[in-house]
């Protein structure tokens, strides 16, 4: 895929709606590796679908949770899979493999994981009513330091580069800690022009430059500059350089993202299945993607390259592009294209070995003989590589291997080469194992088990996604199989349904406010 080539000289964000991604079971949240041939979906029956973006088929089905997933993250390189599910169980998945590396047991909810983007062994883990975790991958952790103050429900993300950890609670405190030695590095507090504080709901940073978003209850987007908040120092007052909002419907933000080159911002309602896109340099509200009425959204993401983005309600991956317009004539120069049939004219010439008609081309000079074309060298893709590195990541996952289906292997001729006297046997005469010479490498590892022991976590907090409903039926577990049984067959019904109705919704105008 030639990336330069899909740069187009106009709009660069979503259009229109681009199909869906059955994911067979219903999605919960989704996450895009770093070059955004991947995407992770996590499903509310515990398993992972990595979905080939390109070829848009499933590449890979980890089956990794016994409950719902509620938040991924993808390593830097893509070789690893941060999961966590409701059941307070943080999982390290190997991709490749499918095998879980590492498995994490807090006391409390877990609502959001993120690796380190620049180290693969640390994560940030924000547990419920709690500080912020700091987890290494040999199962050594430290909580981040609050202030006096400090409000419990708290939000918290790495920079773009993972040097600070940005957190912010419900008070509308931001704190800058550094990741290294976790001390307060700059804070400041989001008020309001009466001078009260607004919650803080989460903190999204730009993927190429220096700003990172805050969403608040009070309806407004505020972008910051990281430069300008850490020369502010501790209890600083940092002015932001933007600000957004829906001033018709002062419409709440479920999640907001930065595009992939930083450019648009697109926010999600919290209302209904809309997407707001506000172009950064003007903050003029460019374009509203309505889905199914009805629905109400879950997560959203942007392609990390591309304008495409993920949406995910009713548990349906939904993905919005550009309008592809296919222009044939840029093949050729001379290539026309007819609305209908017309009765083509023959050249005199046009069959002749030697064309008579063809103008003599001009003779190269000398300077012009003698190029010499470099084939072997690779140049770097700069829409992979961060503004710090000179090279691409050579090790970085970006396709994933899909075995065929066999129907009948036992029916294979390869299958009865081999008799039972030809089997080749070991130095002590013994059978060799499938695997090799390990004779458990067949068999998976277990993946080790590290508690994590926070003081004053509230261990009797029920996960957002379970909802009250779910709290009456935990005393018997028989019910609460036979209400998500049916809860399963009464959103596969809906699913066959709501795929008419996004057709229906295509053909529409959108309104633009």
């Amino acid at each position: 895929m030639n990336l330069e080539l899909l740069e187009s000289f106009g709009q660069n964000f979503p259009e229109d709606f681009d199909g869906t991604l059955d994911c067979i079971s219903l999605a919960v949240t989704c996450q895009f590796n770093r070059r955004g041939m991947l995407l992770a979906v996590g499903c509310n029956d515990g398993r992972v679908v990595i979905w080939d973006f390109l070829t848009r088929g499933i590449a890979k089905i980890i089956t990794a949770h016994a409950h719902p997933v509620c938040s991924i993250s993808w390593s830097r390189n893509g070789h690893k899979l941060l999961s966590a599910s409701t059941d307070n169980n943080v999982c390290v998945w190997d991709v490749l493999s499918g095998d879980c590396e590492a498995r994490y047991r807090f006391p409390a909810p877990v609502l959001k994981v993120q690796f380190n983007p620049r180290d693969s062994d640390q994560f940030l883990v924000c547990p419920m009513k709690h500080a912020p975790v700091l987890v290494k991958s040999d199962g050594t952790y430290n909580v981040l330091s609050l202030e006096e103050d400090s409000d419990l429900n708290i939000v918290a993300t790495f920079d773009r580069r993972g040097c600070h950890i940005y957190s912010g609670n419900a008070r509308g405190r931001v704190l800058v800690v550094s990741s290294s030695d976790l001390k307060v590095i700059a804070s400041f507090k989001v008020t309001l022009g009466t001078g009260s504080s607004t919650a803080i709901k989460s903190i999204e940073f730009q993927r190429r430059g220096e700003c990172f978003l805050v969403n608040t209850a009070d309806r407004i987007i505020r972008v910051y500059d990281c430069g300008e908040v850490l020369a502010c120092g501790v209890e600083g007052e940092p002015e932001p350089i933007q600000k957004l909002q829906d001033l018709v419907n002062r419409t709440p933000w479920k999640k907001c993202v930065f595009s992939g080159d930083g450019e648009f911002i697109v926010a999600g309602s919290a209302r209904q299945h809309a997407l707001y896109i506000w172009e950064r340099c003007t903050g003029s509200l460019v374009k509203i993607l309505h889905g199914t009425r009805g629905e109400l959204l879950l997560d959203v993401v942007w392609h990390p390259v591309r304008p495409i983005i993920s949406s995910i309600s009713s548990g349906v991956v939904s993905v919005w592009a550009q309008n592809q317009v296919e222009n044939w004539s840029a093949f050729a120069p001379d290539f026309k294209e007819l609305d209908e049939n017309v009765e083509y004219e023959e050249r005199e010439s046009e069959f002749d070995i030697e064309d008579e008609d063809k103008e003599v081309e001009p003779t190269q000079g000398s300077d012009e003989e003698d190029v010499d074309v470099d084939v072997t060298a690779v140049d770097r893709v700069p829409a992979f590589c961060s503004s710090d590195e000179e090279e691409e990541d050579r090790a970085a996952l970006s396709f994933l291997p899909v075995a065929p289906d066999i129907e009948d292997p036992e029916e294979l001729p390869w299958t009865h080469e081999m008799s039972a006297p030809d089997v080749i046997t070991n130095e002590n005469n013994k059978r060799p194992s499938p695997g090799g010479d390990k004779p458990n490498s067949a068999k998976k590892k277990k993946p080790k088990t590290h508690d994590i022991n926070l003081n004053d976590a509230p261990s009797d907090e029920i996960h957002p996604l379970l909802g009250p409903s779910r709290v009456s039926n935990t005393s018997n577990p028989s019910n609460t199989s036979t209400n998500e049984s049916k809860s399963k067959k009464k959103n596969q019904t809906g699913n066959n349904s709501r795929s008419k109705s996004h057709h229906k919704t295509k053909s529409s105008p959108y309104h633009r406010s």
